[in-house]
């Protein structure tokens, strides 16, 4: 395929994806909204103005960084995985794969659809807490930064859970199971500081937080890891998925009878 095709083929699914999920906006993007909304006044109003500052920020300005990340790995792995398992399902998929469209091409499609409603939930969910505190950006390239790479990197994630899935409930698997929890436990509510040397030393091994405290430090300049490591192991671990997926979609698995 010539470039101007490539660049046809890469913009149509890309215009399918985000139209898709601005279509049924209540279900891609409102839930997402209201549920940072009762966390900004369970954690931040009611419990949080009971909690002393961390590190000189107070709380709520503390968790606005974690719950709007939260919002992007959840919107973009959904999206991606939601899209291209209903595809499969559909048979949709088909017309796509026996087209003379590379691999890297479909795979960009998708998880650029599913960067960009991460990226509009978050920002969404980022002006939602204007209503609740006040927020200052110290470091505007690396908040842009952080975001736009985690959501690939759950894009990534997002197609190799679709590729492997063979029912819809299988679909949901790792966002129950893997992503909950790791979201949870990667230092949103809390600093992995204030935890006792043993689960300070797991958390490390959580991907999450090097994300969500890279993104926190954009906004007030505070963090509990560093933040060269924390790029290094997002770039990484995108290298890797994104590798694994255009191997796994060359070699047809998942998508083959």
């Amino acid at each position: 395929m010539s470039n101007k095709r490539i660049f046809i083929a890469f913009m149509t699914i890309v215009r399918r994806e985000v139209g898709r999920f601005f279509r049924i906006w209540t279900q891609t993007m409102l839930p997402s909204v209201v549920t940072s909304v009762l966390y900004f006044l369970i954690f931040g109003a009611f419990i949080g103005s009971q909690v002393r500052p961390i590190s000189g920020v107070s709380y709520m300005e503390f968790i606005v960084p974690g719950l709007v990340m939260m919002a992007v790995i959840t919107n973009s792995f959904q999206n991606v995985v939601g899209s291209f398992f209903t595809s499969k399902f559909m048979k949709s998929i088909e017309e796509i794969l026996v087209s003379p469209m590379p691999s890297w091409v479909i795979i960009a499609g998708y998880t650029t659809g599913g960067v960009l409603r991460g990226v509009v939930v978050g920002a969404l969910v980022l002006i939602v807490s204007l209503f609740f505190t006040s927020i200052s950006i110290t470091h505007l390239g690396l908040v842009i930064l952080f975001m736009v790479l985690t959501a690939f990197l759950f894009s990534f994630a997002g197609l190799f859970n679709a590729l492997f899935a063979k029912n819809f409930d299988q679909i949901s698997i790792i966002p129950v199971f893997v992503l909950t929890p790791l979201t949870y436990l990667g230092g949103v509510f809390y600093s992995v500081k204030a935890l006792p040397a043993f689960w300070q030393n797991l958390s490390y091994l959580n991907p999450i937080l090097y994300m969500v405290n890279g993104f926190r430090y954009g906004f007030s300049g505070i963090s509990d890891v560093n933040i060269t490591s924390g790029l290094l192991i997002l770039v990484g671990l995108n290298a890797i998925l994104a590798f694994v997926d255009w191997r796994l979609i060359e070699k047809g698995v998942g998508l083959k009878n």
